[in-house]
Order: C-alpha cells, then sequence, then structure tokens
C-alpha cells in the first residue's frame, strides 16, 4: 500500500510540471499573440483549427464517452430504472447552464453599450462625422459582435472550466486505482492526452481577450486540477465514501454539457466561418481530431 500511494504521488507530480511547461508554450512565446502578416494569421488559424480538433474528439470520443460510462454504472449500482434519459438529460442541462450564463452577462453588456453609444449622439448630433460613425458602427456591429463574441473572456473562462472540471475527474480515475500497474498505465494515457490539451487549450487562451496574467493563472490552475482529483481520489479511497461515485458523476456530465457548448458554438464555428483556405482548416480540423482518434484507440 506505501508503494501504491507512492507511485500515486510521483503521477500527481509528474502530470502537475507536464502540464506546466506545455501550457506555458503557446502563453510565454510571443509569436503566438502576434498578427502582423497574413502568413502568420494563416497559421496561427490553422493551429487553432488543428486546437479545434483535439476539443471534438475529446468531447465526442473521451469526455462523453467516460461520463455514460460512469453514470451507467452508478445507476446500474443504484438499481435505477427509468425509461427517461437522465444521462442525456444531465449533459443538457449543462449546455443550458452555459448558454443562460452566457446570454445574461451579454444582455448586461449590451445594455452597458448601448448607453454609451447614445451618449456621444446627444452631444454631437449637429456633427457629420459623429453620425456617420454611428452610422458605421450600426452597418457592421453584426460582424463585429460575431468577431468580439467568438473569443470572449467568459466563453474562455468556460472552456477553461469545463476542461478542468474533466482533468479532475482524471485525476480522480488515477487515485481511485488500487494496483499500482493500473496508476501507471492510466497516468501515461492521461499525461499524452492532457500535454494536447492544454497546449490547445492555451493557445485559444492566448488568442482570446483574456490579459496574459490571466492565461497564466488559468493554466497554473488547470495544471493544478488533475493532481487535486488524484489526491481526492486517495481521500475518497481512504473515506469509502458511499455517495462519492454518484456526485462525480452529475458533476462529470454537468462538465460534458458545458463541453458540447463550447466545442460546437465557440471553437469550430468561429474558424469555419471566418474566410479563407476553408479546405486547409478542414483538414487540419480532422488532423487534431485524428491524432486524439489515435490516441484513444491505443488506449
Amino acid at each position: 500500500m506505501e508503494y501504491l500511494f507512492q507511485v500515486k504521488i510521483g503521477a500527481l507530480i509528474g502530470l502537475l510540471l507536464l502540464t506546466l511547461l506545455f501550457g506555458f508554450i503557446p502563453a510565454r512565446i510571443k509569436w503566438f499573440r502576434e498578427t502582423g502578416t497574413d502568413i502568420h494569421r494563416m497559421v496561427l488559424s490553422l493551429i487553432s483549427c488543428f486546437a479545434g480538433g483535439v476539443f471534438l474528439a475529446a468531447c465526442l470520443l473521451d469526455i462523453i464517452p467516460d461520463y455514460l460510462s460512469d453514470i451507467g454504472t452508478v445507476l446500474d449500482a443504484r438499481e435505477v430504472e427509468t425509461p427517461f434519459p437522465l444521462p442525456e438529460f444531465i449533459i443538457a442541462a449543462g449546455f443550458f447552464m452555459v448558454l443562460i450564463l452566457e446570454k445574461i452577462v451579454q444582455s448586461f453588456r449590451e445594455m452597458r453599450g448601448a448607453r454609451e453609444e447614445r451618449a456621444p449622439l446627444l452631444h454631437d448630433h449637429g456633427h457629420g462625422h459623429g453620425l456617420a460613425t454611428a452610422r458605421d458602427l450600426e452597418s457592421s456591429g453584426h460582424h463585429v459582435h460575431v468577431d468580439l463574441q467568438a473569443h470572449s473572456s467568459f466563453r474562455s473562462f468556460m472552456l477553461f472550466l469545463s476542461l478542468s472540471l474533466h482533468s479532475v475527474f482524471e485525476g480522480l480515475a488515477i487515485g481511485l486505482q488500487s494496483t499500482d500497474s493500473k496508476v501507471l498505465e492510466i497516468c501515461i494515457a492521461i499525461l499524452v492526452h492532457k500535454s494536447i490539451i492544454v497546449f490547445s487549450l492555451s493557445v485559444k487562451l492566448v488568442q482570446s481577450t483574456v490579459r496574459p496574467l490571466w492565461v497564466a493563472a488559468y493554466i497554473v490552475v488547470f495544471a493544478l486540477m488533475s493532481p487535486l482529483g488524484i489526491a481526492i481520489g486517495i481521500g475518497v479511497m481512504e473515506a469509502q465514501l458511499t455517495a462519492g461515485p454518484l456526485i462525480q458523476a452529475v458533476l462529470e456530465g454537468l462538465a460534458a454539457g458545458t463541453f458540447v457548448y463550447i466545442t460546437f458554438l465557440e471553437i469550430l464555428p468561429h474558424e469555419l466561418n471566418s474566410p479563407g483556405n476553408q479546405l486547409l482548416k478542414v483538414m487540419f480540423i480532422l488532423f487534431g481530431f485524428t491524432i486524439m482518434a489515435g490516441l484513444t484507440f491505443l488506449g
């Protein structure tokens, strides 16, 4: 038992250090924040498409299947039988939770923006330049709105939150193991998986409106999530909590719904709706998806 504990602590430290390393590569290299030439923007867009493919595969091949497996095991253990699709309903609850929160935030921003836009028109109604500026903003408002919201701080935070919750559950999978060989097997799989995920997350955060200091804070907190899950798993094994698996499954379902929203309404539409290199973008999305699918296939 003591050797098993040491293996889990080693996995905890390894996950922490490797996640920090891969997370700070896009955050600390200035190239990822620059948007100078067309070639530079195209390369960043293709990297973002690759990240979108990674998140798509993580959503469809990793997070949702893990959740459905866990919630099915919990419901079978508690002998819960219902014709209502409860697992899928929990995913939908997570999806609508993020949708409602985001629309509330957008409503407050639009109300504040409307008041700010109204003020200069009252003072400068006699000047043609002020009126033209207002019309220009109005005519291009739809495009500006889409672009700003595509990489908004709120969506970046929700992406970070959903991935962080999933990382906690990945850590739980290590902490709840009873053999050192299984701990090492799962740890190696998570190390490869999480290295790609945190690099992709860091790229999305750098390209968003999140400040560099907050990007660093997000990466550090995200790096701590899997070790936290390992620690919780060790504690659950020691405490023998009966309701632990049910709580984990419900939270995992809400995180899955959050991830569905972020993947399909934020990451993929932002890249595919922007003009230029459409076929190449799809190829890079497929490339990111294929890598994650291959890692999933190899276990």
